[in-house]
């Protein structure tokens, strides 16, 4: 229901946008965050977007360098990095869930499996 796409090995300092395409059934008033797996350390939360896109919210590790969108005609959400570094590389997964009134405090019921990204320096 949820599939994530765009990784892959890049080098510091480049930008990557990783994609995360949803069934329609999912994505409609749903929130999607972004959650990040590094080798050897647990699932990281990155941040989300609300359902409409109007609001997001990032944590204070990737602010400034990743930015989220949704186009919710194509059920894509969009995160995009930039000035990436080797600390960045992690399994990459979106989720979907029920905000309600924030984007810290949900419940995610839908995960994709993954996008590799790699960043060598």
């Amino acid at each position: 229901q949820l599939a994530e796409s765009g990784g892959g090995l890049v080098q510091a300092g480049d930008s990557l946008r990783l994609s995360c395409l949803a069934s329609a059934g999912i994505f409609t008033r749903y929130a999607v965050g972004w959650f990040r797996q590094a080798p050897g350390k647990e699932r990281e939360y990155v941040g989300a977007i609300g359902w409409s896109g109007g609001s997001t919210y990032y944590t204070d590790s990737v602010k400034g360098r990743y930015t989220f969108s949704r186009d919710n005609d194509k059920n894509t959400v969009y995160l995009e990095i930039n000035s990436l570094k080797p600390e960045d590389t992690a399994v990459y997964y979106c989720a979907a869930g029920v905000s309600h009134g924030n984007l810290v405090s949900i419940y995610w019921a839908h995960w994709g499996q993954g996008t590799q990204v790699t960043v060598s320096s």
